[in-house]
């Protein structure tokens, strides 16, 4: 840490920060961009067909496709960019940001590996220092701003079609939220706090003492939950190529069109990373005690890829919900099974376990 301070010339706690920036921000970007790959080669290994296999490093390196985001960078930032004659055109532009940067932020909080002491100082493996006051709130409540980001995209486009897509996500967004968020305060209540690195602590190295299993009803509604709030299928009913063409993003092309699917992106890789740090341990390693710092972030990292793996694979397996079916499923299904699951972990702290 000392050498690269010493090289940006600054102490080690901002040259920290600066790395912590990079990794976070610049991680979870390139892991949304590699993850459109993944998306279509899983989707083409599913429906037994190829996937992109063309495009090809300088015209020869093909490796598995693997150039298909950079050549898809390159088309959308090369694309002629039309904005809709009557559409609210600064909304119009705001909008891509307003859903990309909430999606991006929402990984602050949360820690990727273990701590680790240098020089007599230590150093966290979050961006946000554990004890910052806001924990795994700011997670929920930075992403329960991503809806403002499609809602205005909707409205700004002037377009019936984007408009009703618009409508379809925010509905969805804020009918799952509920749910989601009872889920999360179970997991605050037996954990004796909100913030990630407790949590994290609570949950140990053996694996069944992680919250999958002390909590297997909350998981289940928190993960279903988040298949709403990442808009995915089969709740993805901002979009219906059948219905309502491509929703809310319907007449958004080149680089506004690529930042509002980068953010869906995001969103999963967020998603997927709650999933590991609140029921699968976080950083935790089964079975060793203190872990390697190394080791620590590799076992983080191999959890919320699976995850991230889960949401494409249930994509393109699963059919998709009727809208009523996903409101009833939300409201009277999701909603009722996080309040029990919150009374039952309350009586069970009442009577002393």
């Amino acid at each position: 840490m000392d050498k690269l301070a010493s090289l940006l010339h600054t102490t080690p706690a901002t040259a920290w920060m600066v790395a912590k920036l990079v990794i976070v921000f610049g991680g979870v970007f390139s892991l949304a961009a590699v993850w459109t790959w993944v998306e279509r080669r899983g989707a083409a290994m599913i429906q037994d067909r190829i996937g992109p296999n063309r495009a090809a490093l300088f015209g020869k390196i093909k490796i598995i496709g693997l150039a298909q985001p950079v050549a898809d960078g390159i088309k959308f930032f090369f694309k002629e960019d039309l904005v809709p004659h009557d559409a609210n055109k600064a909304l119009f532009w705001l909008a891509p940001f307003l859903a990309f940067v909430p999606a991006l932020m929402g990984f602050a909080v949360i820690p990727f590996g273990r701590s680790f002491v240098s020089g007599g100082q230590t150093y966290h493996m979050a961006l946000l220092d554990p004890g910052n006051g806001m924990g795994m709130l700011y997670p929920l409540a930075i992403g329960g701003m991503a809806v403002y980001g499609v809602l205005v995209a909707a409205w700004s486009s002037n377009n019936k079609w984007s408009i009703l897509g618009g409508m379809r996500a925010s509905a969805t967004m804020v009918s799952y939220e509920i749910g989601m968020s009872l889920a999360v305060v179970t997991i605050f209540m037996t954990a004796g706090g909100y913030d990630p690195s407790d949590i994290i602590t609570s949950q140990g190295h053996l694996p069944w003492a992680w919250n999958i299993v002390r909590q297997p009803l909350g998981f289940v509604v928190f993960f279903t939950c988040m298949f709403a709030e990442t808009n995915r299928l089969p709740f993805d009913f901002a979009e219906g190529e059948s219905e309502i063409v491509a929703g809310f993003n319907t007449e958004y092309g080149s680089m506004k069109f690529s930042l509002l699917a980068l953010s869906e992106y995001c969103h999963l890789m967020t998603a997927s990373a709650l999933i590991a740090t609140l029921y699968f341990g976080g950083w935790q390693v089964p079975f060793v005690k203190d872990p390697a710092v190394m080791l620590s972030v590799a076992s983080f990292l191999l959890k919320m890829l699976f995850f991230a793996w889960v949401f494409v694979w249930i994509r393109w397996t699963l059919p998709r919900f009727r809208y009523d079916q996903l409101m009833h499923l939300g409201w009277k299904v999701m909603l009722p099974l996080s309040m029990a699951n919150l009374v039952f972990h309350a009586w069970r702290m009442s009577q002393g376990h």
